[in-house]
């Protein structure tokens, strides 16, 4: 079976469409084609303007989640097209506008919340398949943060019997999966380490009007605040156990102001250069707070550790040097998925896909070990064509 995997991250910059072979007992998945469709400047303003907002209209909402619904049909179609593949199955992550896993007091009662939107009917009618959305709510309804769901590929893909195996995604949002070698899909630990490319990207929008660090080159010509870098990693997200999960309530705009007025009348290379080593070292920190006494717990007999990373963050040299410089003292092996066969910028579509084809037989998505739900559940909704 061929499914169309659809992701659309959190730093809103386009659509990203994997085409997956998948099927046995297993599953196997190979991917067959991976194609990105930027947004638009003003599609791209309206998915952040409708992030988190603070004040916007139904009708803003409403007309986003059919124009989007749209757009990934287009995507889609255009792929198959030049590609000569068709999908048998689509599975639509959509665009996250908001992510609440922790309870807060609203109308009485502590009441969490997610929201994907790109309304699924438009792509059953466009493509004429079934199509499976909204796949985070079952999960956050059993109890769990709803988040990370892409560990179930890694484990998948990437599991070994000798080497424990780190799987890190540089998405708006930096995630890891760890992977104890010969251990089970309930032996993953996975969870949200913080900001990588949003905080990045948003304060190059605002020094520079830039959208993005171009293979790190701004941030390489300024040095590390050693200190404002030790401020920003004693905030309470970077201690909290997991499972936990995170986006721009947490690290968007208000949080890269705060940043802001952290380094007034600081160099702008500075500037940046200290937003990438905030990532690199929160994701460091994590793997010695929580992810190596997991992994020594669950494989104490593994001959070595790998850290495979993916994500559009694994283009920019100046993270990836610095996540070398942190990890190789520890005897951690740094390289991409694209090393193992899975293009960098295809892993999350490819992941969706691979919990669509799940759902559609009936198979469990989420990996309660990895989310903190009470138990293992069917991810996302049907919509039949």
């Amino acid at each position: 079976m061929i499914v169309a995997g659809i992701m659309s991250g959190t730093s809103a910059d386009g659509i990203d469409i994997a085409l997956c072979r998948i099927g046995g007992e297993s599953p196997r998945l190979k991917l067959m084609a991976h194609r990105a469709f930027p947004y638009s400047a003003n599609v791209r303003a309206a998915v952040l303007a409708a992030m988190n907002a603070e004040q916007t209209s139904t009708a803003e909402l409403a007309r986003l989640h059919w124009r989007l619904g749209a757009l990934y049909a287009d995507a889609v179609e255009k792929t198959q097209t030049t590609t000569g593949l068709r999908a048998h199955l689509i599975a639509l992550h959509g665009q996250t506008i908001y992510h609440q896993a922790t309870g807060q007091r609203y109308l009485g009662a502590d009441t969490r919340a997610t929201w994907q939107i790109g309304e699924a009917s438009v792509l059953a009618e466009r493509l004429r398949v079934p199509v499976i959305s909204d796949f985070r709510p079952a999960d956050l309804a059993a109890g769990g943060q709803g988040a990370p769901l892409v560990p179930m590929l890694d484990y998948t893909l990437f599991r070994n019997a000798r080497r424990n195996r780190i799987l890190l995604n540089l998405g708006g949002i930096a995630n890891l999966t760890a992977i104890p070698a010969g251990g089970s899909v309930n032996s993953l630990l996975a969870f949200d380490t913080g900001p990588a490319n949003m905080l990045i990207d948003t304060l190059m929008e605002r020094v520079t009007g830039r959208s993005y660090d171009r293979n790190g080159a701004f941030a390489a010509k300024g040095q590390v605040l050693l200190t404002a870098l030790e401020h920003f990693l004693s905030l309470p997200y970077f201690q909290q156990e997991p499972p936990k999960s995170c986006g721009r309530e947490q690290f968007g705009p208000a949080f890269a102001q705060r940043f802001l007025d952290h380094f007034k009348g600081t160099n702008e290379h500075d500037l940046i250069a200290t937003a990438t080593a905030l990532t690199t070292e929160s994701i460091r920190a994590a793997y010695q707070r929580f992810v190596w006494p997991h992994l020594g717990q669950k494989a104490p007999l593994a001959i070595g550790t790998d850290l495979l990373v993916a994500g559009g963050g694994a283009r920019n040299a100046t993270l990836m040097r610095m996540l070398a410089q942190s990890f190789e003292p520890l005897g951690i092996h740094v390289s991409t998925t694209a090393d193992k066969g899975l293009p960098i910028e295809a892993k999350e579509a490819a992941a969706f896909a691979l919990l669509g084809w799940l759902t559609w037989h009936q198979r469990n998505g989420n990996a309660p070990s990895a989310t903190g739900a009470s138990r293992p559940v069917l991810l996302g909704k049907v919509t039949y064509a």
